[in-house]
């Protein structure tokens, strides 16, 4: 009888391994794989110029990306500074005013909350090409309807896509657009969690609305929306297609031609390594990117305790 079940429990465990083999090669495929390779490439020469031919340079292409003084340095260094400030204002604020939303929509005393959360929720129900696309020609200089609406008012012209300041400005707008919808729902589920009973003990302690906010409904809503708060910070500095379909990376700078004024370093990498045949660089950010996000999401999960476990 021992034996027997000894043969059954490995047959059991070795099916298990089956089981996962499909997840596990798929992952080895499309995920690892590239990945060692672009490793690979990024100590590497491979370029236009040596596409077959090409030879091991070590860490050359980091050095050039963080010289003073070298083309390639000259738009990553900006880039980069870009590329955190586009990742912290633009998430922080999709996550406010998601939270704020979700407070008002959650509101017992609005009697059409189900109709707003349905018409706030529409931006995330459309397909974020098409959404992107819409606003690109909405923030047109010259034949926006939004320059339109502000030649009612008085207002001249806002070179929303060719302007560098207002183009940043464009891009957070419309990338407001897409998540807060998401952050809101998050949002939503957090503060179903609290206890009425809180709100009505803050009553009778005669607490104001913002003590509520503040001591009640955003702990509470925090809590819950932080694990998932945390890979939005990873995936908005990765946040290529709002940058790419939008602006294109521009406007263009004066000194070089390796990325705009809104290129962040995944589009910048693109640019490198599509337009200017420089894989061997494109790699390099690319690495670069990847350490900054591990980095970013290790420091955010032992900071916010996100996953730690519950004694």
């Amino acid at each position: 009888m021992k034996s027997t079940r000894r043969k059954s429990g490995r047959r059991i465990e070795f099916s298990a391994y089956g089981y996962l083999s499909p997840a596990v090669l798929t992952m080895c495929i499309l995920s690892f794989l590239p990945m060692f390779f672009t490793i690979y490439i990024s100590f590497t020469n491979w370029n236009q110029m040596h596409f077959q031919n090409y030879n091991l340079v070590g860490f050359l292409n980091y050095i050039d990306l963080f010289s003073p003084n070298n083309p390639i340095s000259i738009a990553f260094l900006p880039t980069f500074v870009w590329t955190v400030a586009f990742t912290l204002i633009s998430t922080s604020l999709n996550y406010f005013v998601g939270l704020i939303l979700a407070v008002f929509v959650n509101d017992k005393a609005l009697k059409e909350a189900r109709v707003y959360r349905t018409l706030l929720i529409i931006p995330w129900a459309v397909p974020g090409l098409i959404s992107i696309l819409a606003w690109q020609g909405l923030l047109n200089q010259n034949f926006g309807q939004i320059n339109a609406l502000l030649h009612i008012f008085g207002i001249g012209a806002i070179p929303w896509l060719a302007d560098p300041f207002w183009a940043r400005v464009s891009v957070i707008l419309v990338n407001l657009w897409l998540s807060y919808p998401y952050f809101m729902t998050v949002c939503l589920g957090g503060l179903q969690s609290i206890s009425p009973d809180q709100y009505d003990a803050a009553d009778i302690d005669g607490v104001n609305a913002w003590q509520k906010f503040r001591y009640i409904t955003f702990p509470s809503a925090w809590r819950v929306s932080i694990p998932l708060l945390i890979p939005a910070y990873a995936s908005t500095f990765n946040n290529f297609n709002v940058i790419f379909l939008l602006t294109g990376g521009g406007p263009d700078r004066l000194t070089t031609q390796f990325a705009g004024y809104t290129d962040i370093l995944a589009s910048s990498a693109y640019k490198l390594a599509l337009q200017f045949n420089r894989y061997d660089l494109s790699a390099a950010i690319s690495v670069v990117l990847f350490v900054i996000v591990g980095v970013m999401t290790l420091i955010n999960m032992r900071f916010t305790n996100a996953f730690k476990a519950v004694d």
